[in-house]
């Protein structure tokens, strides 16, 4: 049997977590909202953080204006138009410190996402991590496997070869620790500036920053947990 306060595997949330993707997404989105005098609804773009299917902001937008949006705006065309390039967001700050400190104590790393694969693999690789990760588990599409269900934190443990009771979740929703706390881990909230104001405190610890938690700490409240 393992030691139940032994961590032997961390698993990231991608998006907002690892890199803060969600704060320039909404603020492209904000200002497409600006552009045609509406404002952009905090409570129900939260509705889609994390998860797939949540908000649609398109189909809000051209709901509110009575018309459909300019041509193309739909699609992968249309978040080109309104998101642009995402190529200069980085990591967010400890997560490159975190990776070296799993890697350098045979902690095993995944990264569980609502996204696609594509995505996350090319910033991945933009970033410089792609290499150490023992598992990518993402959604690709399927409402019924993104979060909150527990689907793909399951499926990354498995893969992985460990039970939940030695696992700890990094995530920055509320919907990403509803899916990480259903699937039995131990789950650190690290919001980004558009999930602070929302409600995480189903999540076992709660930081502002990695930075904020230095990697001895969070083992030991791992085991003081477990």
């Amino acid at each position: 049997m393992p030691d139940c306060g032994e961590l032997r595997a961390l698993l990231f949330d991608f998006d907002g977590t690892l890199w803060d993707s969600e704060s320039a997404v909404v603020e492209a989105y904000r200002q497409l909202y600006a552009r045609h005098g509406e404002d952009l609804p905090s409570e129900d773009w939260a509705r889609g953080v994390g998860t797939l299917g949540g908000f649609d902001p398109v189909a809000d937008l051209e709901a509110r204006l009575g018309r459909a949006l300019e041509e193309g705006i739909a699609g992968d065309a249309g978040w080109d138009q309104v998101v642009g390039s995402l190529e200069h967001v980085g990591l967010r700050p400890g997560v490159r410190g975190y990776l070296d400190e799993a890697q350098a104590r045979d902690i095993a790393l995944a990264i569980v996402s609502s996204n696609e694969r594509d995505w996350v693999e090319h910033h991945l690789k933009r970033m410089e991590v792609a290499d150490g990760w023992d598992a990518v588990l993402t959604a690709d599409g399927d409402e019924k496997r993104a979060k909150p269900s527990p689907v793909l934190y399951a499926e990354a443990l498995d893969v992985i070869g460990v039970g939940p009771e030695v696992a700890a979740a990094i995530e920055d929703s509320p919907h990403g620790v509803a899916a990480a706390k259903a699937a039995g881990l131990y789950c650190v909230a690290v919001p980004n500036e558009v999930t602070a104001s929302l409600d995480l405190s189903a999540a076992d610890l709660q930081v502002a920053s990695l930075e904020d938690l230095p990697f001895e700490e969070l083992l030991q409240r791992f085991r003081e947990a477990r």
